[in-house]
C-alpha cells in the first residue's frame, strides 16, 4: 500500500511580538503604501480591501501612534486627491520592507535545508554586507520597530495616543500618571498601582493612552470646559462631522497634530452648533483613560 506524501515545504509571515503577546502591523504598512502608490486614500482602501472611513480612523490612529504626522491630508473632500506620506512614513514602510526581505531570505534558507541543498552559512562577501547593515542607523531602525509595534495594537478604543510619561503621583491603590503628547498637550489617567508596576512605567517612559469615543464630552467653550471636574481637557478643531439618525462623529484635531474622535447625540451638535473648522473642546475623566507599554 503506498501513500502520496505532499513535498514538506517552509513559509511564514512577519509580525512583532513583545513577551508572550504577538503582534502585527502589515496590514497598516499596506495601507501606507498604498497610500504612496495612489496618491489618494479613496485608491488607498480600495486597494487594500477597506472602507473609506476604516482607512481614515487607521490613519488617524498611526499619526497619534507614531507621535508625528505621517499622513499629510489633502483637501478636496472624500474624493479629493494628492494625498502624501512624510518621509517619516516613506521610512518606516522600508523599514519593514527591509524586515520582510530578510525574513524571506531566511524562510529560503531553511527550505534548502529541508530539501538536503546548500548547508552554508553565506558567502564573505553576504556576511559583510549584512554586518554593515546592523551597525548603520540602528538607533533609527529600533524607533521604526517600536512604532511597528505601536501599530499593531489590537484595542476596541477610537483614541489611541502615543506620549511620554512626565510624572507619577502615588496612592494606596490608584496611582495617578500624567504624560505629555508630542505636541505638548498633557493626558492624566488613573490607574491601579499593580497597573504601574506591570506597565514599568516612570518618568520618560513611553506610553499609549486609550480613549473610547463614547467617553468623550464636548463642550464649544473652552472657558466653560474649565469649569468641569474632568481633569482631561483638550481643545482643537473640528475636522470631521459625520451626522447619523441619532448620534454624530466627531473628529477634533489637536494644535500639536493628534486627532481625538467623539461619538455625541445629533441634539448635542445642535445645542454646540458644532460644524467643521469650529474650535471644540474633547473633556474626559482621569479614570476614563487606559494605558498601554509602547514599543
Amino acid at each position: 500500500m503506498t501513500h502520496d506524501a505532499a513535498e514538506l515545504g517552509v513559509g511564514g509571515s512577519v509580525w512583532f511580538q513583545a513577551g508572550a503577546r504577538q503582534l502585527g502591523g502589515a496590514a497598516r504598512i499596506g495601507l501606507l503604501d498604498a497610500i504612496r502608490a495612489t496618491g489618494s486614500i479613496t485608491g488607498a482602501a480600495k486597494a487594500v480591501g477597506m472602507s473609506y472611513k476604516g482607512a481614515w480612523d487607521a490613519i488617524d490612529a498611526m499619526n497619534n501612534l507614531a507621535g508625528e504626522a505621517l499622513v499629510l491630508r489633502a483637501t478636496g473632500g472624500k474624493g479629493g486627491g494628492g494625498t502624501t506620506l512624510t518621509p517619516r512614513a516613506l521610512r518606516l514602510i522600508e523599514t519593514y520592507r527591509t524586515i520582510e526581505h530578510e525574513h524571506g531570505r531566511f524562510l529560503e534558507r531553511a527550505a534548502r535545508l529541508l530539501a538536503g541543498g546548500d548547508r552554508a552559512e553565506g558567502t564573505t562577501a553576504e556576511n559583510a554586507d549584512e554586518n554593515a547593515d546592523e551597525n548603520a542607523g540602528q538607533s533609527g531602525f529600533e524607533r521604526d520597530l517600536a512604532m511597528l509595534g505601536r501599530f499593531a495594537m489590537r484595542t476596541s478604543a477610537r483614541n489611541q495616543l502615543f506620549g511620554t510619561v512626565t510624572g507619577i503621583v502615588r496612592g494606596a491603590v490608584n496611582d495617578e500618571v500624567s504624560m505629555a503628547l508630542p505636541g505638548g498637550e498633557a493626558i492624566v489617567a488613573t490607574v491601579t498601582h499593580e497597573s504601574v508596576e506591570m506597565l514599568a512605567l516612570g518618568e520618560g517612559a513611553p506610553v499609549v493612552a486609550l480613549v473610547k469615543a463614547t467617553s468623550i464630552v464636548l463642550v464649544a467653550d473652552a472657558a466653560d470646559a474649565a469649569r468641569l471636574s474632568a481633569r482631561n481637557r483638550l481643545s482643537g478643531t473640528v475636522e470631521v462631522l459625520r451626522r447619523g439618525a441619532v448620534n454624530a462623529d466627531v473628529s477634533i484635531v489637536l494644535p500639536g497634530g493628534a486627532v481625538l474622535a467623539a461619538i455625541v447625540t445629533e441634539a448635542s451638535v445642535e445645542a454646540l452648533g458644532l460644524v467643521i473648522g469650529k474650535p471644540a473642546t474633547a473633556v474626559f475623566k482621569a479614570s476614563s483613560v487606559l494605558l498601554g507599554a509602547a514599543g
